[in-house]
């Protein structure tokens, strides 16, 4: 109890087990946490597929629950004890963080506290308590964990790519919902007289209009038409073209960072600053 009292007063030390793989605890309560979220999102499937109608603390006291009951009240058990570690885990990561309003706002702050409040706010509504499962967005530690650096500057090299590329992205997203509801709208003007037309209004066209432009194609929403059934075809070759845009867009940008020497002293790819006369970054071995 002593040496817990003691870490918890050395917020630097807590700061180094929790954040880096600088201290010797560092890799135990990141493989510790790990599996725990494994557990987590295993319980929570498990919790869906075993369905009871006995279940209850009252029936479990009077030992009238069958055997699926019994699983069932120990599988919740164990969420919300995984629960409890994942609440300390996250109160002591705010406790020791020297700048506490950039790690809550940050994207792991943020995974961490959705993942956090769906079993308190399940005691309202219970199914909110299936939302932990977010967490397992935690396992992309085990590359820091298994010292697999090549793994992680791919990933900043992707993650940089669609940073750069995401103004492109979205001026070309907000083409695709214009496009989208014109062709909706288009079909709706061919179909919505024939008999027993499934185009029966515009937001139904336009959701008919994207299923067919993704290449999805569920089937539910079909043209009669001869001049619908064209439109149809028309839609579906376009989609193939639409699709690819994006990808290209970052691949482009991906090739770019790539390419890119470092500028300023910092390497291209993890913006970390280097020595100017390194031929290879320091940080991540990124050739300069």
């Amino acid at each position: 109890m002593k040496k817990i009292i003691t870490l918890l007063k050395d917020k630097e030390r807590l700061y180094k087990i929790l954040f880096t793989d600088e201290d010797k605890w560092s890799r135990p309560v990141d493989i510790t946490i790990m599996i725990a979220i494994v557990l987590c999102a295993i319980s929570a499937a498990m919790e869906s597929v075993v369905k009871v109608n006995d279940f209850s603390l009252h029936a479990l006291l009077n030992l009238e629950m069958t055997t699926r009951g019994i699983i069932k009240f120990a599988i919740i058990l164990l969420e919300y004890l995984l629960s409890l570690i994942f609440t300390v885990e996250y109160i002591l990561r705010i406790y020791c963080s020297p700048v506490k309003r950039e790690y809550v706002l940050s994207f792991f702050g943020a995974i961490d506290f959705l993942a956090t409040m769906p079993q308190v706010l399940s005691v309202f509504f219970p199914p909110l308590r299936y939302f932990s499962i977010m967490r397992t967005f935690r396992l992309i530690r085990i590359f820091r964990v298994l010292k697999l650096f090549t793994f992680i500057n791919e990933g900043i090299l992707l993650l940089e790519s669609i940073r750069r590329s995401m103004t492109k992205i979205l001026v070309y997203f907000l083409f695709v919902v214009v496009l989208v509801c014109i062709i909706g709208t288009i079909m709706y003007i061919v179909e919505c007289h024939h008999p027993g037309t499934q185009f029966t209004d515009i937001p139904t066209s336009i959701y008919w209009a994207i299923v067919t432009m993704t290449t999805v194609g569920y089937g539910d929403i079909t043209p009669d038409t001869g001049l619908g059934q064209f439109l149809s075809g028309v839609v579906m070759i376009l989609g193939y073209t639409i699709i690819a845009v994006p990808t290209g867009i970052v691949s482009a940008t991906m090739i770019d960072v790539t390419k890119k020497k470092g500028m300023n002293g910092r390497c291209p790819r993890c913006n970390q600053k280097t020595d100017l006369n390194a031929n290879y970054c320091k940080h991540c071995g990124e050739r300069l």
